[in-house]
């Protein structure tokens, strides 16, 4: 009824009186002031400075860009793990007899991991690293998204032929001749394209 009147001040104090507001602090003294939860501050320089609204826009863009970069990421590193739970497991119960010391086990998962590797890539973890000295990452790590997309692949067909007790090399020269198969379709996918532009 007031805040038609010439005389009508509305102080912050004022305002949680007659409100009850919650987030917001008046101090009286030396070192008093108003203070207030930051997304009520924010709303107030935002109202009353454009500059500041602007700013605050265009650091939320900024974030949110930043935020689906890291998706991005994210996305192409998920790629390669959808398969992984299915091949590791056949692996387990194909290819590790009871007796396998961890050391000898660990080493049996590399060289699955390394058949894969060599089906799609054309060398070894290690052949890369080599090759690849000045590179913090694996060869994974520097795959595009079509080779993880081949990837995830080619996990899955692989646990499919352990089952089938198909032999390392036999394996090898199948997975390779659908590396090449999967790897052509997807590099004239649009959608693929699409996808690989927005990560």
């Amino acid at each position: 009824m007031e805040a038609g009147l010439p005389s009508f001040v509305l102080s912050p104090g004022k305002w949680i009186e007659k409100t009850d507001a919650k987030g917001i602090i008046v101090k009286a003294g030396r070192y008093g002031g108003t203070y207030a939860h930051k997304d009520i501050a924010f709303e107030f320089a935002s109202a009353i400075s454009p500059v500041f609204k602007l700013y605050l826009i265009k650091e939320f863009q900024r974030l949110k860009k930043e935020e689906l970069k890291q998706l991005g990421w994210d996305i192409k590193r998920n790629l390669t793990k959808i398969n992984y739970r299915i091949h590791t497991d056949a692996v387990k119960e194909n290819l590790i007899p009871k007796s396998l010391m961890p050391q000898q086990i660990n080493f049996v998962y590399a060289s699955e991991a390394d058949i894969l590797n060599v089906a799609l890539f054309g060398m070894t973890a290690k052949q890369w690293r080599d090759k690849n000295s000045d590179k913090n990452g694996n060869i994974r790590d520097e795959a595009n998204v079509y080779q993880l997309v081949c990837l995830a692949n080619l996990e899955s067909l692989n646990a499919h032929f352990i089952h089938e007790g198909l032999s390392g090399v036999q394996r090898l020269k199948k997975l390779n001749e659908i590396a090449i198969s999967q790897m052509q379709i997807l590099t004239n996918d649009n959608n693929m394209k699409k996808l690989e532009n927005k990560i």
